[in-house]
């Protein structure tokens, strides 16, 4: 097995549980560390989340009549990784480490590792 074999095999590992999509999360290293903010985009297979406001990178775009796009210079965030930000708890407030508790109809629910509340259903 190759070192592209297994580089593939890791990323087809790589899981990201403790965050969804519009979660407030707050930054854990970087230049933008200890700022909090909310998901837009999470990538599963790469373990990577995408943090509205956080790591902006410019990006040069071609005109595409068709599409109605202009073209020109455009802003958007750049993918950072899961393991830099950590989720805030909606009822205790609090950078948390997150759980999974099995629910009683037999579903999996994230829960908060500091005050036990529910952070959602799955």
């Amino acid at each position: 097995m190759g070192l592209k074999a297994i580089a593939e095999k890791v990323k087809e590992n790589a899981r990201v549980e403790h965050v969804k999509k519009n979660d407030r999360v707050v930054l854990l290293a970087g230049s933008s560390k200890g700022k909090q903010s909310r998901i837009i985009e999470v990538n599963k297979r790469n373990g990577k989340v995408r943090v509205e406001g956080i790591s902006v990178v410019k990006r040069h775009s071609k005109p595409n009549p068709t599409r109605g796009v202009q073209g020109g210079i455009v802003e958007k965030e750049a993918f950072i990784d899961a393991s830099n930000v950590q989720v805030i708890c909606p009822s205790c407030g609090k950078p948390t480490r997150v759980a999974h508790n099995e629910q009683s109809d037999g579903k999996r629910a994230r829960a908060c590792k500091k005050c036990g509340a529910t952070i959602d259903k799955r």
